[in-house]
């Protein structure tokens, strides 16, 4: 039984996984993760000396874009950060020092680039601190009440699957019911064929004997004795 229970709960739970993923598939091509409500990334990038790196970060048309740089060591503890709007336009100029930010509360959507720029410093590496989020609020109120349908849901799914539960336990106990029963019914039809089969043998051998036992004495009696005989005068 419990291997049963756990296949049901087994089958739900693969059956909520595949919807899951189902509902976050973009229909354009990108990735799932790129259409969720909301995305939040900290990451800590080594920039060598003389060098400049870009990240790309895909935003969602409507959405706010917000990055954060912070320098954690290095040098003189500063750096160059830059943000390229979707457009090409460079919404946020290079500037040298120790952290920055920018955000975007209305997005027209595309992917950003977030450069980091340590070309002024020749010898000496810098470890910075980013942090972006891309939040689309309405998706999230709507993905809010997704969840909450989803645990009702759920709930429901929890009902049920106890009803079934209970249900099998009341078929696997009538089962074993009717299996006992059936046994119990064959082992007495059983007993009593092998106790009328005996008692028949037992019957028809007494018959056998009694009728030969009475065959004989009758013959006995009409049994008649030849030979010479003496008479008396």
């Amino acid at each position: 039984m419990a291997n049963c229970t756990w296949h049901v709960y087994g089958s739900i739970f693969l059956y909520l996984l595949m919807c899951f993923l189902c509902r976050n598939v973009s229909t354009d091509g990108r990735p799932w993760y790129e259409s969720l409500p909301a995305v939040a990334m900290d990451y800590k990038v080594h920039i060598d000396a003389g060098k400049e790196d870009c990240y790309y970060q895909y935003v969602q048309p409507g959405a706010t874009f917000y990055v954060s740089f912070q320098v954690i060591r290095g040098g003189d503890g500063m750096a160059g950060f830059a943000v390229r709007h979707p457009s090409g336009q460079i919404v946020h100029p290079y500037q040298w020092q120790a952290n920055s930010e920018y955000s975007d509360q209305t997005s027209t959507g595309g992917y950003y680039a977030v450069c980091i720029d340590n070309q002024f410093s020749r010898f000496a590496g810098k470890l910075v601190n980013m942090y972006i989020t891309v939040i689309k609020y309405e998706e999230w109120d709507k993905y809010a009440k997704e969840i909450e349908a989803l645990q009702l849901d759920m709930q429901n799914f929890t009902a049920v699957v106890q009803v079934v539960e209970k249900n099998i336990n009341d078929m696997l106990q009538f089962q074993f019911n009717s299996r006992s029963r059936e046994s119990r019914d064959m082992a007495l039809l059983l007993d009593n064929n092998s106790y009328i089969q005996n008692w028949s043998i037992t019957q028809i051998t007494v018959i056998i004997l009694t009728c030969t036992v009475q065959v004989y004495f009758v013959r006995k009696l009409f049994d008649i004795k030849t030979g010479s005989s003496r008479s008396r005068i």
